[in-house]
């Protein structure tokens, strides 16, 4: 019974939806917002669009820890990188903090 409990826990904590939530309280610590994206005509776009301070806009695929993109989504990111969009794909905590860190050394720069 304890085998299965700490499971559960350990899924809770790398699951696609647990890095989601943890990728809007850090958008939002720091003064951005979180936008889920939802297209009913066009599937495999980002889950989410995450706006920063001074401008910085990035989509964000969110997954459980070590899924990758389907064929479809990586069509879809690489569509958007053609016009110059940032494109994430987070699957952990860490890459979250990653993504973030990023939006810090671009604001740096300017």
């Amino acid at each position: 019974m304890k085998r299965a409990v700490k499971a559960i826990v350990k899924h809770s904590e790398v699951s696609e939806k647990a890095i989601e939530r943890y990728l809007v309280e850090r958008v939002e610590s720091q003064g951005g917002i979180c936008l889920k994206y939802v297209n009913f005509s066009y599937s495999g776009y980002p889950d989410r669009i995450v706006m920063l301070p001074g401008g910085w806009t990035a989509w964000v695929e969110l997954k459980s820890r070590g899924r990758k993109p389907t064929f479809l989504q990586t069509l879809r990111h690489e569509a958007l990188r053609a016009v110059g969009q940032w494109v994430y794909v987070a699957d952990s905590r860490e890459r979250v903090d990653e993504i973030i860190d990023d939006w810090k050394s671009e604001r740096d720069e300017i």
